[in-house]
């Protein structure tokens, strides 16, 4: 018996929410008492792949055919579903980004098996029976997910866990699947790449803005301070609906779920659909004028004062800062 960890890769580097998944199937190996197998499908570099031996994988199970470095959840689960077999693994664990979210429930189905889809802590296990807490209603509680099946498939909210790295190197195998060009489902004629900018399903800091900005012309601020802090750039619904910011950047409840281990929320209000999308970060800070904002129920820190004002403030120290170290 092993446990096995889905792991995705763009331009050929390990995502960092599947290093997150990696070291979380590790530590459930450590549990039981048997080894962490990754799998990997699309092109990537054996040098890169047996990084992830510092988050304790053992071995890695890597399929390069070209068909799989597009993503495709009826072709991915069914390849994925061979290398749970390949491995002998009983549980099988993945991130719950979106790919995630796509891929968990056809393999929980494919397998037979019991899904917790956003684990935010490790399980705790009773012989064959796995228990997994998650949060429901946006948050606001707690739910303990019980697992009785055979095989288990247990998908982890990002950031949840923070990987501990080591030193050890995992040893990567090829691994051919039986997958034909039927399988494949998704033809992709042509991508926009998003370049140049810190993906918000992989920031650890996120510097987000709303209307209280008043126009896309200032935003400079908010990119600057972004900037300075190595953050990612985020907006509110109302901002990408009137076309202020791209839509790749909207958070909330009908746009990303973020978990960063810093959000900065300059002129957002905090709607509830808004929480929904960021109120799993570690730290959230506020910047509004309006003291009765729902989003200062929800802060770590709040200051109340206008972000035109503050922003620039706050840049100006971060500046001396630096400037200092």
């Amino acid at each position: 018996m092993a446990v096995l960890s889905f792991v995705e890769i763009s331009e050929g580097k390990i995502k960092k929410a599947s290093v997150e998944a990696a070291y979380y199937g590790s530590k459930v190996a450590e549990q039981l008492g048997t080894d962490s197998v990754a799998v990997v499908l699309g092109a990537a570099s054996a040098e890169e792949l047996a990084t992830l031996g510092t988050v304790g994988v053992k071995k890695v199970l890597h399929a390069s055919d070209a068909r799989f470095n597009n993503f495709d959840s009826k072709a991915f689960s069914k390849a994925v579903g061979e290398a749970v077999n390949a491995a002998g693994a009983n549980v099988l664990v993945l991130s719950f980004n979106q790919n995630g979210k796509l891929l968990a429930p056809r393999l929980s189905v494919r397998l037979k098996a019991g899904y917790v889809p956003g684990a935010v802590e490790l399980p705790e296990f009773n012989g064959a029976t796995a228990t997994a807490k998650k949060n429901v209603f946006s948050g606001k509680a707690t739910a303990h997910y019980q697992l009785n099946t055979e095989k288990k498939v247990i998908a982890v909210n990002p950031n949840s866990l923070s990987p501990v790295r080591g030193t050890g190197t995992a040893v990567v195998e090829a691994f051919a699947t039986t997958l034909t060009d039927a399988d494949f489902s998704t033809v992709v004629k042509g991508a926009d790449l998003i370049v140049g900018e810190i993906p918000l399903s992989e920031a650890e800091l996120v510097v987000s803005a709303g209307r209280g900005l008043k126009g896309p012309e200032n935003w400079g601020m908010i990119e600057e301070l972004a900037k300075l802090l190595g953050a990612a750039t985020a907006c509110s619904r109302a901002v990408a609906d009137v076309d202020w910011r791209p839509h790749h950047e909207h958070v909330g409840q009908t746009g990303l779920t973020i978990r960063p281990n810093l959000y900065i929320a300059v002129g957002i209000s905090g709607a509830i659909q808004h929480l929904a999308g960021v109120n799993g970060s570690k730290v959230i800070v506020v910047i509004n004028t309006d003291p009765e904002a729902p989003f200062f129920k929800a802060a770590d820190y709040g200051i109340v004062g206008d972000a035109f004002v503050v922003v620039p403030q706050l840049i100006a120290e971060i500046k001396k800062l630096k400037a200092a170290h």
